[in-house]
Parts: C-alpha cells; sequence; structure tokens
C-alpha cells in the first residue's frame, strides 16, 4: 500500500534528516517508525503526506506517487492524528469530526451519518458528545476526537504522530488497546511514529528502527527486532530487557502446549492411574463429554472412588493467542506451574508450562524447541 523508494531529506551541506530510506507498509498493516530524538521519525510521516517534500526519491500509495499529486487533495484522502488529536479549538467536537467529509462535498445527512458513525466506533455517544468543545474534553477523550476525525472520509491510509503520548500511563493504555481492537476490524494501512519500544512492540505488525540522521537500522516484526537485533544499535536502543518485552508480543500457540493425561469427571482414580503416562505422571486433566475444562486430579497416593469427587478447579485459565506476557502473569499471580489454555468455545486443548513457553519464545525467532 505505501512504499518509500530511497527518500532522503536533507537541509543543506551536511545536514540529513532522513537517508535514502526505502521500506514497504503492506495492506492494512501497521508499521511503527521508532528510534531517538532526530532520527527522522516524524519528517518521514510528514513526507509521506507531503507536508515536508523530500530532496530525493518516490513515495508510492497504492502504486501511484504521491510526488506527482496535488497535495492538498491527495491529504483528504489520508488521514492524520497528532498528539491530543490537533483538534480545532473553536469548533464543537461534531465539526471537527466532519471537517474532510465537508470538503469532499458531502451532502448534511451523509455527514451527519458518518460523524455519528465514528464517534459511535472511538467509543463517544454522538447525544453526549458532538456539541462539547475540546477544552470540555479529557486528553484521552480529545485524542478519540482525533481518530474519529482522521478516518472521516475512510481513508486507506493513516499517518498517527506520537498520538498517545501527551496522556497519562492508565489512559495510554486504554486508548493502545481500544486502537488495537479498532485496526482489527477496520484494517487501515498505518504509519506511527513513536519513540517508545514497548508501544511500538504492543501495536505494531512491524517496526522500523532509525537511528540518528534517519537510517533505516532493522525493519521487521516486534518478537524479530526484540529477539534478534540486527545490529549493536537496535540492541542498545530495544534495551537489555528485550528478552522480557519480548513475552509480550509472541502469543500462544497450539503447538506450544503440553498434554498431560486428560480424564472423564466419572473415571475411577484406579482406571486414572493405569492411562497415566509413567509413574511421574502427577496431575490430570478433567474435562466433560463436550472437551470442556472441569478442573485437575491429582495421582498422588491411593485415593480411590470417581475422579469426580476428587476433582479442583484450576485457579485461572486463559485463551489460545493470550500474550506470553498474560499467560506469565496469571501463573505467578495464582503462584501455580502451568496453566490451561481453552479455545474461542471453552474446549481444553493442553497447558502453558514454563518450559513450553520458553519454546514458544524461540519458536517466534525461528529457535530451536525445548523439549517440555
Amino acid at each position: 500500500m505505501i512504499t518509500l523508494d530511497r527518500v532522503s531529506k536533507s537541509y543543506g551541506a551536511g545536514n540529513v534528516a532522513v537517508a535514502e530510506l526505502s521500506l514497504e507498509v503492506g495492506d492494512g498493516e501497521l508499521t511503527v517508525l521508532v528510534g531517538p530524538s532526530g532520527c527522522g521519525k516524524t519528517t518521514t510521516l510528514r513526507m509521506i503526506n507531503r507536508l515536508i517534500e523530500p530532496t530525493s526519491g518516490r513515495i508510492l500509495i497504492a502504486d501511484e506517487n504521491v510526488l506527482m499529486k496535488d497535495p492538498v487533495l491527495m491529504r483528504r484522502s489520508i488521514g492524520y492524528v497528532i498528539q491530543q488529536g490537533g483538534l480545532f479549538p473553536h469548533r464543537r467536537v461534531f465539526d471537527n469530526v466532519a471537517v474532510v467529509p465537508r470538503l469532499l462535498g458531502w451532502d448534511s445527512a451523509r455527514v451527519d451519518s458518518r460523524v455519528n458513525e465514528l464517534l459511535e466506533l472511538v467509543g463517544l455517544d454522538p447525544k453526549s458528545y458532538g456539541r462539547r468543545f475540546p477544552h470540555e474534553l479529557s486528553g484521552g477523550e480529545r485524542q478519540r476526537v482525533g481518530v474519529a476525525r482522521a478516518l472521516g472520509a475512510d481513508p486507506p491510509v493513516l499517518l498517527m504522530d506520537e498520538p498517545f503520548a501527551a496522556v497519562d500511563p492508565v489512559t495510554r493504555q486504554r486508548l493502545q488497546n481500544q486502537f488495537l481492537e479498532l485496526q482489527q476490524g477496520l484494517k487501515k494501512s498505518i504509519v506511527f511514529v513513536t519513540h517508545d519500544i514497548e508501544e511500538a512492540a504492543k501495536l505494531g505488525d512491524r517496526i522500523a528502527v532509525l537511528s540518528t540522521g534517519g537510517v533505516l537500522e532493522q525493519y521487521d516484526t516486534p518478537a524479530e527486532i526484540l529477539g534478534r537485533p540486527a545490529s549493536a544499535f537496535v540492541a542498545d536502543f530495544v534495551g537489555a530487557d528485550r528478552g522480557v518485552r519480548r513475552l509480550a508480543v509472541v502469543r500462544i500457540e497450539a503447538g506450544d502446549l503440553a498434554t498431560p493425561a486428560v480424564v472423564s469427571p466419572t473415571a475411577t482414580m484406579d482406571e486414572v492411574r493405569r492411562i497415566a503416562d509413567g509413574p511421574e505422571e502427577k496431575t490430570a486433566v478433567v474435562v466433560d463429554d463436550n472437551g470442556r475444562l472441569v478442573g485437575w486430579v491429582s495421582l498422588d497416593g491411593d485415593t480411590q472412588g470417581t475422579v469426580g469427587t476428587h476433582t479442583e478447579k484450576f485457579a485461572a485459565q486463559v485463551p489460545l493467542g493470550t500474550t506470553l506476557r498474560a499467560a506469565l502473569g496469571e501463573m505467578l499471580q495464582h503462584d501455580v506451574r502451568w496453566i490451561p489454555v481453552v479455545d474461542d468455545t471453552e474446549r481444553y486443548l493442553g497447558v502453558l508450562t514454563p518450559n513450553r513457553l520458553h519454546a514458544a519464545m524461540r519458536r517466534s525467532v525461528g529457535g530451536t524447541p525445548v523439549e517440555s
């Protein structure tokens, strides 16, 4: 969808802001530009919608060279979000969101429908918020209005310049989560600027790490950036705790799970001990006839009777696709050595153990699997 082909920006001899930057953003993909101050992140973003003209190179959107188009008309087909939303302070929320549809000549009924739809999409009641002014909103609400305005004419491309940087940490996390939910449905091609590697890893499909002068150091998935930095600069930028950060970008897959013995509540304890895989297996997972999780049963000792009378509930369970960080957090919070994983219909799939978690981390960067 977006191609930067050897794009450069310089301000006189020896003052290079961006140096022959080449990268591609796929259709529906969110790419994050990250790096220290002075690395050309915002300059690159502004060159895409021609708020800054590149010194050389090509910028293509849907295979069309934006440098050959009318910049004003071109910008109306690109959503743009900045810190605090960049709202017009003298215009009400409704009128802020309606800006681009009105510039495009939409009739009033279509504009009204679109604005109401967008405010609801970002979680703001049109009746409650439509007539408010920006100064009557919280920082998080202004940011959501900014996102709604950027989506006004349903642009295929969205540019976001540190949109969540000016809000408190709790609001920021909530906005990030809401934005991820929006993107799952909208599937826009997004270029997102941040200086925060944790935010980049959480939001991005791919991350472009830039060094001073707009030099592209690495362009890859969050797991690869955190797991296999391509240079000393990248390793230093993402930090010594990058292994821990990787837990937040790797999700549980079915192949990551261990599979201890599975038994029915109606089985006898003697039957379970016979089918358990070796004398060292001390626990079995109990599921009902529909494959849904009931609990677990200890195989220690010589308890008799049916499994159901000895079954204990799991302290927690997580769905397939949960991040390793969230799963590990549940394990630590409940002080358990493994945690069951279920599908979206609550059917039991297997358990995540510390060894299997380690194996998933290695899998995320093509490493050799670890035996359970």
